[in-house]
């Protein structure tokens, strides 16, 4: 039994063929994952800074809560003296009444 030449080429090219799609399958693949390594890396980074942002409004906002009620608790302080010297403009405005008459 012997081989013809033309069968024993095809077997070859084909074996060739097969080989060189397989390493070209594996390298797009590795490629492919790198690539999307990357653009996980780069989602996670910009996920992080979103985090970090919120963390920092976060803190202002405590910060603005507890200057608001300091302002609230001045505010009062300063109705209060407000009332007062109100009250005390009246009784002298009263005065001044009685005197004149």
């Amino acid at each position: 039994m012997q081989i013809d030449v033309s069968l024993l080429i095809s077997i070859f090219a084909l074996s060739v063929t097969a080989v060189v799609g397989i390493s070209g399958m594996k390298r797009s693949k590795s490629h492919d994952d790198r690539q999307e390594a990357t653009e996980l890396t780069t989602l996670l980074v910009k996920l992080e800074n979103i985090n970090n942002g919120i963390t920092e409004i976060k803190a202002d906002m405590r910060n603005m809560r507890s200057d608001i009620q300091d302002l609230r608790d001045r505010l009062i302080v300063v109705e209060q003296s407000v009332k007062s010297a109100h009250h005390r403009i009246d009784t002298l405005a009263g005065h001044e009444k009685e005197e004149s008459s």
